[in-house]
């Protein structure tokens, strides 16, 4: 059984070790390719201040790149039987190839910091996944908008018909939501991209580590600078991030909610694509919406992503401690979740029909109240006067609607002001700098 990296003399027994490793060598897998770019980066310092010769930097970072292209390829890294994480696996194949020169990747870095680094590149990682899936998004929701924004809708207030509104209002209230859901993520990614590496097991270390120099190598923005607040970090990141999730999740929640509910026969508003409905096993008829079901539960479950993670890393003095390990057990697979909503949503979404003879019904008539009390008070008519006329046409059958609006003020039916908020989302998209990132990892793997 290959030694672990802190073991001296005493070896754990079996069940202790199955019980503090745990999931790790499961959730380290979502961590690998990171955890090799990190050592490449951290290597390439450890040579600059003489910690490596020029002639064992070349080597391992031959191996490395190795390593790394098969950690980015599905199955094909593996973390052994009786190897603790994924940091121990890529020593003991470094060590494996090239004998001692592979145990001194490890030079001026701890666990702690190694595990902090690749928590913030995996997570800088999936963010710009999530931030691009959202920008897809909000694209079929502004070109549905577009497309539907003639055709009129009741809108409700306390589940009562209340005031017309149109698809057109309804979908791009959901694509301006997202628009606020990417600016939370945003902020979330500024916090994640800062450089722990060097921070160590979280007091330092007494080599002259060169911390600019990772900080460039990897493309973060800058470092933490503090290094017991590098530690603190630790769960911070994730439930940071977590709320960011979260409010995205919510947004799909509410509009899956909405559609579960406009695509029954009650409502008949929206028509779902055939292949994301199904069927039941005795009544022919159905044709239910799973797949909105579905995503409205698992986006209700990330909502409460960010209380898992508070309550597991809550009232921790500062320093490293095991709890912090099961965080990754709810934070790491998290992202693959919302990333499967943000995809079903898109695809149904831009498939999506609505209902456009929908006020032809008669029980839709009062909505157009409030449209007739505003004529009459335009033409000079009190609106308390206006108010009460209307209220007894209505309750006395008197009342005929003129089913137009003209609504002109922005953000109103008739000046939806898509183009507005579709600026705005493009500014907060090219804000957050992915390019840069890209341009930075690039040439560390090129090296």
């Amino acid at each position: 059984m290959p030694q672990k990296l802190w073991e001296k003399k005493v070896r754990m027994t079996e069940a202790i070790e199955r019980f503090t490793v745990g999931r790790d060598r499961e959730m380290d897998l979502y961590l690998a390719p990171y955890d090799v770019m990190g050592s490449m980066a951290h290597i390439i310092m450890l040579e600059s201040i003489g910690l490596l010769k020029p002639e064992e930097l070349e080597v391992l970072l031959a191996e490395l790149k190795a390593l790394y292209f098969r950690a980015e390829q599905p199955g094909g890294f593996k973390i052994e039987e009786g190897v603790e994480d994924v940091h121990s696996q890529v020593e003991l194949e470094l060590t494996r190839k090239l004998g001692d020169v592979g145990k001194k990747i490890h030079s001026g870095r701890s666990r702690n910091d190694q595990v902090l680094l690749d928590l913030k590149l995996f997570t800088r990682a999936k963010l710009e996944e999530v931030a691009a899936e959202v920008r897809t998004l909000f694209g079929h929701l502004q070109a549905q908008s577009e497309r539907y924004k003639d055709v009129l809708m009741p809108g409700y207030t306390h589940l009562q018909v209340a005031m017309p509104s149109s698809f057109g209002l309804w979908l791009g209230a959901y694509a301006e939501s997202l628009v606020d859901d990417l600016l939370f993520l945003q902020a979330a990614y500024r916090m994640c991209n800062r450089n722990p590496l060097g921070s160590a097991a979280g007091y330092g270390s007494s080599f002259p580590l060169d911390r600019t120099m990772t900080t460039r190598l990897l493309g973060f923005d800058g470092l933490n600078y503090n290094v017991v607040y590098a530690q603190m970090g630790r769960g911070k990141l994730e439930r940071n991030v977590a709320f960011a999730l979260g409010g995205i999740a919510g947004t799909l929640a509410k509009l899956a909610f909405d559609n579960c509910l406009f695509n029954s026969q009650n409502f008949a508003f929206v028509k779902l694509p055939d292949e994301c409905t199904t069927g039941s096993s005795i009544m022919p008829h159905k044709k239910n919406p799973d797949v909105f079901e579905l995503i409205r539960a698992r986006c209700n479950k990330l909502q409460a992503l960010p209380q898992q993670v508070v309550l597991i890393m809550n009232n921790l003095p500062c320093g490293y401690f095991r709890d912090l390990q099961i965080i990754k057990e709810v934070f790491l697979p998290a992202f693959d979740e919302l990333l499967d909503c943000l995809r079903m949503t898109s695809y149904i979404i831009e498939r999506i029909r609505v209902n456009d003879h929908l006020l032809d019904d008669p029980r839709y008539d009062a909505m157009f109240s409030v449209e007739e009390v505003n004529r009459l008070a335009a033409a000079g008519m009190p609106f308390r006067d206006a108010y009460r006329k209307v209220g007894i046409d209505i309750e006395e059958g008197r009342f005929v609607p003129r089913k137009e609006v003209h609504h002109t003020h922005e953000g109103s039916i008739g000046n939806l002001c898509n183009d507005e908020v579709r600026r705005r989302m493009e500014e907060i998209y090219a804000s957050f700098g992915f390019d840069r990132v890209h341009e930075a990892e690039q040439k560390l793997l090129e090296r």
